[in-house]
């Protein structure tokens, strides 16, 4: 069930992204990470769910891939202070093991049930491009799974008439050695050169 109306502001959103208990996530002992950046942003990018250290700062992308993310960025000439930075998912799913907090992926009824304040954000924020990392991001936005191999490197229509584009989540990258590693990265960069070059294409229109 969605709510009868949107939040008209982010801070609308912020403090309701506090308050739901819409998914089983909501109900862990976490706290809900807003979306951070300037209100009127042409790039967005969306990550999949706050991890440990970013629910303990309560900021987007301050923990390891966070950091891998700012490199590729800076190498690709994206400022990350002019992008909108969020999650398709507001709160950290986690399992406890002792003293830590194990990172969980969410299922796909967790990220729909957050699409309400994704959609929320895009309609205040406006971009006119959208970056998803990562599959659960992908879904997020596109209310489907996708294949990332399959959908990176070219625009995706949304709606209300921006574009997305896929890639990976730099976490991945940090999972991998080697080899696979080195391609992965080259794949990346790539991607965020891509964005990086239509942002400017369309700046200049």
């Amino acid at each position: 069930m969605e709510l009868e109306e949107p939040p008209k502001t982010l801070a609308a959103v912020d403090r309701a992204i506090h308050a739901c208990r819409r998914c089983p996530i909501g109900f862990l002992d976490n706290t809900a990470v807003m979306g951070e950046g300037p209100k009127t942003a042409e790039l967005m990018i969306v990550g999949e769910q706050p991890g440990d250290q970013e629910d303990l700062a309560g900021r987007p992308f301050v923990g390891p891939a966070g950091k891998v993310l700012d490199v590729f960025l800076e190498r690709a000439g994206i400022d990350r202070r002019s992008v909108y930075l969020t999650n398709a998912v507001k709160h950290f799913k986690f399992v406890q093991r002792g003293k830590r907090r194990l990172h969980q992926s969410p299922t796909t009824k967790e990220i729909d049930a957050c699409r309400w304040w994704n959609e929320a954000e895009r309609v205040i924020v406006k971009p006119r491009l959208v970056l998803a990392l990562g599959s659960s991001a992908a879904r997020g936005l596109l209310g489907k799974t996708v294949s990332i191999s399959k959908a990176r490197g070219m625009p995706h229509a949304l709606e209300d008439g921006s574009e997305l584009w896929v890639t990976a989540h730099p976490s991945y990258l940090l999972r991998l050695k080697d080899e696979a590693k080195g391609e992965q990265e080259r794949l990346f960069q790539a991607d965020l050169a891509a964005v990086a070059g239509r942002l400017a294409e369309l700046q200049g229109a």
